[in-house]
């Protein structure tokens, strides 16, 4: 399968993934690679900040913070173009939409609200709410323009 994004500096944080080609609603762009570690291990590094954890299931999590998970670089975005899709453990980014050659691929980190404050979100999207939390939470934040106005703290 070609490379279907390459990385490059990202106006939203640091370094972002773009679509090296037009790529169809539902496509599978990249897995989302990594260690697989127990939920203990996980708790201890989301404790020390690494955000790259993703749930594999009610025992292991996922840690891509490894050099060889190009996934990594792809940024949050409140209204991003890809998901992330869990599919007998494996963690697959898809296209929630038909997305441009060139447009940066971006989806929903899915935070939680606790520490929510800790990780603004300044992704430019239309309906960006100012922190870096999943969709369903969107309605519990303050209004946006009551949101700090830092810059989004890099993954990458």
């Amino acid at each position: 399968m070609p490379d279907l994004f390459y990385i490059a500096t990202s106006p939203i944080s640091g370094r972002g993934g773009f679509a090296s080609a037009d790529i169809p609603r539902g496509a599978r762009i990249v897995e989302y690679l990594g260690v697989k570690i127990s939920k203990l291990e996980s708790l201890h590094l989301c404790e020390e900040n690494n955000p790259y954890i993703f749930s594999l299931n009610d025992e292991f999590d996922l840690n891509g913070d490894v050099a060889w998970n190009p996934a990594r670089f792809l940024n949050h975005s409140c209204d991003g173009n890809c998901e992330a899709e869990n599919k007998d453990s494996h963690i697959w980014i898809l296209a929630r939409r038909a997305i441009k050659k060139g447009e940066e691929l971006t989806f929903n980190y899915g935070y939680d609200l606790e520490d929510y404050r800790q990780y603004p979100c300044h992704c430019g999207a239309a309906n960006c709410v100012g922190y870096i939390v999943a969709e369903e939470f969107f309605d519990k934040l303050p209004p946006k323009d009551s949101v700090n106005q830092n810059p989004t703290p890099s993954r990458h």
